[in-house]
């Protein structure tokens, strides 16, 4: 397997970093966004990188704009979104795949923001969200999925059901109405950051096994 770094042009002011882990052979291809408090060498998405490389997938990671200039606010949706189509762009141009061979991910905002930009641009094989932030914090009246129904790839969503910023009865009604009828992958006990209560007797890396080999298979079968 080849490790490359990319760099990639949002636009003229703006370059962002990329990594890239390249199987000898592959079939598809796997972008992952990380979320707002991290950036792309969070444990989270190294884990994600490294682990759904081994199935024979190639997988790029990248930086939003302002974790690549040391910033610690999110980017405006805009650039965000930017960032988003630039490694789209770059990925398709590079590793030689149709765009159905293509799946984006992401954790918390990173995921969001992949959807948006599927809403807007159809074609991919896929989108995978990692602890999707469907409200804020206490804010289960105000739902952030106004977009989703635009969206006519196959998706799969990996919830806790400990996490803050996803009710997870509300998720599921959503879910129900949604015309590509997602998947849900249930993390019993896990909060946003898929971390387990004690009592259920589970490790860390156990969580990431089962989080990468679910999201491998479900690639694989696109």
């Amino acid at each position: 397997m080849k490790l490359e770094n990319h760099r990639i042009q949002v636009n003229d002011s703006t370059e962002i970093s990329s990594v890239w882990l390249i199987p000898e052979q592959y079939q598809h291809a796997l972008i992952i966004a990380h979320g707002a408090g991290n950036d792309m060498q969070s444990g989270f998405v190294c884990a994600l990188h490294e682990g759904i490389a081994e199935h024979g997938i190639l997988t790029v990671k990248f930086n939003f704009p302002y974790m690549e200039q040391g910033r610690k606010a999110p980017d405006r949706p805009a650039v965000l979104e930017a960032a988003w189509q630039a490694v789209i762009d770059a990925v398709l141009e590079k590793a030689r795949l149709a765009p159905e061979k293509l799946i984006l991910s992401g954790k918390s905002m990173g995921g969001r923001y992949a959807s948006m930009v599927a809403a807007q641009r159809p074609g991919f094989g896929g989108v995978i969200l990692y602890g999707y932030p469907l409200h804020a914090a206490g804010k289960t009246g105000k739902l952030r999925t106004e977009h989703l129904p635009a969206i006519s790839a196959p998706m799969l969503f990996f919830q806790g059901t400990r996490d803050a910023l996803c009710d997870l009865d509300k998720l599921q009604m959503v879910l129900k109405t949604l015309p590509m009828h997602p998947d849900l992958h249930i993390i019993e006990g896990g909060d946003h950051s898929f971390k387990v209560l004690k009592r259920f007797n589970r490790s860390e890396q156990s969580v990431m096994d089962e989080v990468i080999a679910t999201s491998a298979a479900w690639i694989q079968s696109r």
